[in-house]
């Protein structure tokens, strides 16, 4: 019988869900190699071409490697390698999109902190007090030094989750050109004690194994940038 979908779905494409299907069954699993190409093309029914087409797609995916004179692997399907591509989201959106990245900041990094609380190590907490003071900074300070520190501190918070694929979502959610202007804008206007002290509280909940207060003190943070952002946009709309 003919599959009406399959045939409406590009060769290439057929061939990449066949390959991500046997590595979803266990049928080839991390770091472990490919059959040939030519086999792989034979096995699948596919041309040798689309077969070439498929393990590119899926090696850009973080899914596959080539590895020069010994074949194709497939990958060790870390989170942080199969969601890098995603990890450009934040950098290069703008107006609305980006808007958007922060109201979806707001659903997850609440719920990252108070999972934070919990379980963050005392060497993270350390790691995250020390991000805070690089935050104070000082009259010499600039605000490309700030904001680093303060990306640094919210992927560090998470981090400290252990949930290694929420930390590479909010990677990908996260952007030093974005906090850097975040930062210029709350200068500018001189609002820049408002955002320490959002920091402050966020690092004060942690310490205390607050979960209900880190919830509520990372909320409070990340609604002050996006509504910061709405009032920014509608001005240059204005």
């Amino acid at each position: 019988m003919s599959d009406p979908d399959g045939e409406r779905t590009p060769v290439p494409q057929r061939a990449v869900d066949r390959i991500k299907a046997m590595i979803a069954s266990g049928q080839v699993g991390p770091g472990e190699r490919l059959p040939t190409e030519r086999d792989l093309s034979a096995q699948l029914g596919v041309s040798r071409s689309s077969m070439r087409e498929a393990i590119r797609a899926l090696t850009t995916l973080g899914v596959l490697e080539s590895r020069h004179g010994a074949g194709v692997y497939v990958t060790a399907l870390r989170p942080a390698d199969l969601l890098e591509t995603f990890s450009v989201l934040a950098e290069v959106s703008q107006g609305r999109t980006l808007l958007e990245v922060l109201q979806v900041r707001r659903m997850l990094e609440p719920a990252a902190t108070a999972l934070a609380a919990a379980r963050a190590s005392d060497e993270d907490l350390d790691r995250i007090g020390a991000l805070l003071e690089r935050m104070e900074g000082g009259p010499g300070t600039v605000c490309t030094d700030t904001a680093t520190a303060d990306l640094g501190f919210h992927q560090t918070i998470v981090a400290s989750t252990g949930n290694a694929t929420l930390a590479a979502i909010h990677d990908g959610l996260s952007s030093h050109t974005f906090n850097a202007r975040v930062w210029a804008g709350h200068r500018e206007a001189g609002l820049t004690a408002k955002l320490r002290e959002d920091h402050q509280r966020i690092h004060e909940a942690l310490v205390a194994r607050d979960p209900d207060a880190a919830r509520a003190a990372a909320t409070v943070h990340v609604l002050r940038v996006e509504r910061w952002l709405g009032a920014d946009l509608a001005d240059a709309q204005g």
